[in-house]
């Protein structure tokens, strides 16, 4: 099994931001994946110390390593370590969660001090499809949707300009477009209680979710449980529940200054 040698190992001081990143993906995937440090060790064949170290940012993996531990996580090495530099990471910030989270609100908030554009996703796939959302899932159904924002994700990243994105809420459920996003943004995870998710879209005019489906909130609930953990591969987490926008987006830009990125905060 490998060991991590004296010179492979890094003072916290001085851990690379790669490593530190590459630590926080590794626990991360390890969580969503339900397996423990030494269940996840003895699969990839490495000690639960070596793994340990990785995790915390103090070790620097070989390739076959990483491909080891990609392997046994039901991911890909590069995901892990596609990891964006300084100056990419702070130009792009994306939020994620479900509908009714105040993604758009915090958004337009975030973009607003950030002095750079806000995109919501969703709309990209309007615009490049050329149809509404609704329509698009009846014609093209989740699959097609999801090939629509994907493309629409690579459109944004591809103008390579500073911005605020707020994603749609299933783009977890997507494996590969949901890496791309997480390798290429500071990612935020919006949270809310069930209900004001509800209120929040029923206070949108939006009776959708709630027409002729009793258990709309059952569902939501649900929902949530089942994307939690993909969720919780953001970056931030941030609860929106009994908050004004303004309160979360400094946070949000607080938890981004102690990072080295965004804007002091005042």
């Amino acid at each position: 099994m490998p060991k991590p040698s004296p010179a492979g190992r890094h003072p916290k001081a001085r851990r690379p931001a790669l490593l530190r990143e590459l630590g926080r993906r590794l626990v991360a995937a390890r969580e969503a994946a339900g397996l423990s440090l030494s269940e996840l060790a003895q699969r990839a064949d490495v000690s639960r110390r070596y793994l340990t170290d990785a995790e915390a940012g103090r070790a620097n993996p070989t390739v076959l390593v990483l491909v080891r531990l990609a392997r046994e996580l039901g991911t890909t090495a590069a995901a892990l370590i596609d990891v964006p530099t300084h100056a990419r990471a702070e130009e792009r910030i994306a939020l994620v969660g479900l509908r009714g989270a105040g993604k758009t609100t915090v958004g337009r908030r975030l973009a607003l001090a950030l002095e750079v554009p806000f995109v919501e996703l969703d709309a990209e796939v309007e615009r490049q499809a050329g149809m509404a959302l609704g329509k698009v899932f009846e014609l093209h159904g989740a699959a097609g949707f999801h090939r629509f924002e994907a493309a629409a994700l690579e459109r944004v990243l591809a103008r390579g300009e500073r911005v605020v994105v707020a994603t749609g809420g299933s783009i977890a459920e997507v494996p590969q477009t949901f890496e791309r996003l997480l390798a290429t943004c500071r990612t935020v995870w919006l949270t809310a209680r069930p209900e004001e998710h509800f209120a929040r879209v029923a206070g949108q005019g939006d009776l959708r979710p709630m027409e002729g489906r009793p258990r709309a909130l059952d569902e939501l609930v649900d929902l949530l449980d089942r994307r939690r953990a993909l969720y919780g591969r953001c970056e931030q987490t941030v609860s929106t529940t009994d908050r004004s926008p303004d309160d979360v987006s400094s946070e949000i830009l607080a938890n981004l200054s102690r990072a080295g990125l965004g804007p002091d905060p005042d």
